[in-house]
């Protein structure tokens, strides 16, 4: 069997887009050499025709063939075992894909409530027929229009339209000569246990539990034992036969109760490393008796991007982006209108059924006492005043006096402003200590659902807002708290366990790594910014759009701006598009206002021209800057407690926006020739370059050109290569070694691991000083003689006898 120890340092790598497992193979013998211990890898069960990402499951026992099959998949696995790699299997258990793709979803549209999968998903039959939102015009106007068929298909009689073709219940299929006549067609659509509607009926019409506002995910009963082992079985298969070596849980906070469903995996699986994907707000904690290695890491990329944000700068941008745009308050008052605006539009499906929920609660009795709007009131005051993912009550556990203290401060905020907070108490008390079957479901309801809507307003609505500083405006962070103090990140980090992962960039960032520390650059030289801003005024466009929108645009070229590439304004034109449609101000996914993009578009397109010929004063100095935040950034995940985890070619300079940019082709070959070229010392072994793949030719954004070995882009591989390097000889010191963090001086920081091997000591100066070596010390790096003047020093100091 395959150790179970820790990982030394994980790699992401997203399959589908052309990355198989035949293409992952070929990444082994560099990952192995470069220092990483396991390849982490995104979903690898059947997905949709199609899948760019893999988490719209459609058949959670099957491995994608796209990707190579079983087959395909031990061969990787065997590969990864010869090399010393372990492999992390990133799980869906929260949903599948509502998909007709889906076999099980096929056969509870054949047999409704009957089937036997009809319990796998969570769909509310109360309601009566399943909704199934497919259709572009209303039913009644594509009957009219001849735009149904009926007909006996390969696996039974379906109703068919150009595009789909529904399963139909056994015996409902007409006679053959009455199948095309409009009223047979109607009653045979009546007898189905699902019903064809227009897509808008998704907004308050769906029937099943969605991931957020996603309709085309459906949400799985994994607290039903049975339900559980089917979802599963493949997952265990392989873990028994030790082709996987850890797990990686997506969106733990949408399942009914995650402490349960983590008891029963932790049961299944035994001493395999298990991780989650949690969102932690404030200065939350993971319950501490949940059976896991840790998270994934958000609030550690949150920390590090603080006490590299220089606050007085900050105040600087703060002071002109309020002049210049008007915007007034805090992220926080732009987070409750928003999550105002999401419930009753995004999710409002989501807040009828809690209303028709709390409803049953409240029983005959209670129902004549209280009425449809005091309803309606309670539940939307308790969701927007909800400042968490969720709480963690479950039935036959007492609540902790935390999460009871945090839901009697929510509960005060809901009362406020309203005529009577006597609803929105009782229907509090329902959550907190329910009684009956009907107050427990709403309990598990309503915390299902704050999730949903913290992560629709916070990141997908206000985040594109609130554009005074988006460095801060990323999964997991609070724009109002964008900087920390030293004393609490030390102490943070002493508590930190070392198995919890760090990352810094993921296929859902809002910005990769690199990009992001451009952006806090910007707090440091605000002055440089607003050289820049006074340069955007004289863009042609400048003055047809809002100035809010211009500063975001701004910051974008910034974090994306790279010489020589052909695509920047290809892409910070689809980029802009996306974030005008998220913030929901002018335009909108399903109801866009096209003059206000193209104004937009226009703009945008316009100031990256301005840029090709010659950067405007304040570029180049913000982007050296951020060059050495970036150092700064990668040396601290280095030794910080926690595994490093390490997303697809970030090991060199990472420049992308959020998805689907960030997820674009990845030319390896490239990357690991200017890895093994500028720190041939770190790598373990020699790696033969013609094996590794180079760029995937996609639909999508071109992959980066190859860096210079003596560009920023060196530098950083040299620094992760050390850093990987001084883990691989000493992997004890980083599980045991004690962490503090210090200012010595304005601008600098020192963190120090101390163990007994040795001390290692991290010296960073933010303001791109170079810092001396230190007598008597071993330098970790830099090592090069191109990296002589970093202003990030890490050195080892070998226990004196």
């Amino acid at each position: 069997m395959t150790d179970r120890k820790l990982p030394r340092a994980t790699y992401r790598l997203q399959l589908r887009e052309g990355v198989d497992f035949d293409r992952a193979r070929r990444l082994v013998p560099y990952l192995s050499g470069f220092g990483i211990s396991h390849l982490y890898l995104s979903p690898i069960f059947t997905a949709a025709s199609g899948s760019t990402h893999g988490y719209d499951v459609t058949n959670p026992a099957e491995i994608d063939p796209c990707l190579g099959g079983r087959e395909g998949f031990e061969a990787l696995a065997r590969d990864c075992r010869e090399a010393g790699l372990g492999i992390i299997l990133d799980i869906v258990p929260n949903h599948t894909a509502f998909h007709l793709e889906n076999p099980w979803l096929r056969d509870v549209l054949r047999h409704g409530p009957d089937s036997r999968f009809a319990r796998h998903f969570d769909i509310d039959w109360g309601k009566g027929r399943l909704v199934l939102p497919f259709l572009g015009q209303p039913f009644d106007e594509m009957l009219e229009a001849g735009a149904f068929r009926l007909e006996e298909g390969e696996e039974g009689p379906q109703l068919a339209t150009e595009h789909f073709a529904v399963p139909m219940a056994q015996g409902t299929l007409p006679s053959e000569e009455m199948r095309r006549d409009p009223q047979a067609i109607r009653d045979t659509h009546a007898a189905q246990p699902w019903r064809l509607t227009h897509w808008e009926y998704e907004r308050d019409g769906v029937t099943h539990r969605r991931f957020f506002n996603v309709t085309g995910l459906i949400g799985m009963r994994v607290e039903d034992e049975a339900v559980f082992d089917e979802m599963h079985a493949l997952l265990f298969d392989l873990l028994d036969k030790d082709l996987v070596q850890g797990i990686r849980l997506d969106h733990i906070d949408g399942l009914a109760d995650p402490a349960a469903y983590l008891r029963r995996l932790r049961g299944r699986v035994g001493d395999t490393p298990i991780w989650i994907e949690k969102i932690l707000t404030g200065d939350e904690t993971v319950p501490a008796s949940w059976p896991i290695e840790g998270t994934t890491g958000y609030e550690a990329a949150r920390a590090i991007s603080r006490i590299l944000t220089d606050a007085e700068g900050l105040g600087r941008l703060d002071e002109v982006w309020r002049r210049e745009t008007g915007r007034e308050g805090s992220f926080h008052d732009a987070l409750i209108a928003a999550k105002n605006e999401v419930i009753r539009q995004e999710l409002a499906a989501e807040m009828h059924q809690l209303i028709d929920m709390a409803r049953s609660a409240m029983g005959p009795e209670g129902a004549l006492e209280t009425g449809d709007e005091a309803l309606r009131e309670a539940i939307i005051a308790l969701l927007v005043a909800f400042p968490r993912y969720r709480t963690y009550f479950a039935e036959g556990e007492a609540p902790s006096e935390e999460e009871r203290a945090l839901m009697e401060q929510v509960t005060a905020e809901a009362g406020e402003g309203l005529r009577s907070d006597a609803t929105v108490r009782r229907v509090a008390g329902f959550i907190t200590d329910p009684e009956s079957p009907e107050e427990r479901a709403l309990q598990t309801r309503f915390q299902q659902v704050t999730g949903a809507l913290l992560a629709k307003a916070h990141e997908d609505t206000a985040g594109f807002r609130w554009n005074r500083y988006i460095a801060a405006n990323e999964v997991g962070a609070d724009p109002d708290a964008p900087t920390i103090e030293v004393e609490e990140l030390s102490g943070w980090l002493q508590r930190r366990a070392p198995s919890e992962m760090t990352l810094t960039s993921t296929h859902d960032t809002k910005r990769s790594e690199d990009a992001r520390m451009r952006l806090v650059a910007i707090s440091h030289l605000p002055e440089a910014f607003l050289a820049l801003w006074e340069h955007s005024e004289t863009v042609e466009g400048a003055q047809e759009i809002d100035p809010n929108l211009r500063w975001y645009i701004l910051q974008t070229l910034l974090a994306m701006w790279e010489k020589g590439r052909g695509d920047i304004a290809e892409r910070l034109g689809q980029h802009v598009e996306k974030a005008m449609r998220e913030a929901k101000e002018v335009t909108t996914w399903t109801h866009q206002n096209q003059e206000a993009e193209a104004a937009a578009q226009r703009f945008a397109a316009a100031l990256a021209a301005s840029w090709e010929s010659e950067l405007p004063a304040g570029a180049g100095q913000l982007m050296a800057r951020g060059e050495v935040l970036s150092l700064a950034q990668t040396a601290l995940k280095m030794v910080m407690p926690g595994i490093p985890d390490i997303y697809q070619g970030t090991e060199v300079g990472a420049f992308q926006l959020t998805d689907p940019d960030n997820r674009m082709a990845v030319d390896f070959r490239a990357i690991a020739e200017l890895a093994m070229k500028g720190a041939p010392d770190c790598f373990a072994h020699e790696v033969p370059l013609d094996d590794i793949p180079g760029a995937v030719a996609t639909e999508g954004p071109k992959p980066e050109p190859a860096p210079e070995i003596d560009s920023f882009a060196g530098r950083k591989a040299r620094l992760i290569c050390a850093g990987l390097a001084l883990r691989r000889r000493m992997p004890g010191f980083f599980e045991t070694a004690e962490v503090r963090i210090e200012a010595p001086a304005p601008g600098a920081l020192l963190l120090t691991r101390e163990g007994a091997e040795g001390r290692l000591e991290l010296r960073i100066d933010r303001q791109g000083h170079g810092i001396e070596a230190t007598p008597g010390q071993d330098p970790v790096w830099p090592r090069n003689e191109a990296d002589r003047d970093a202003a990030v020093r890490l050195d080892w100091l070998p226990a004196q006898g």
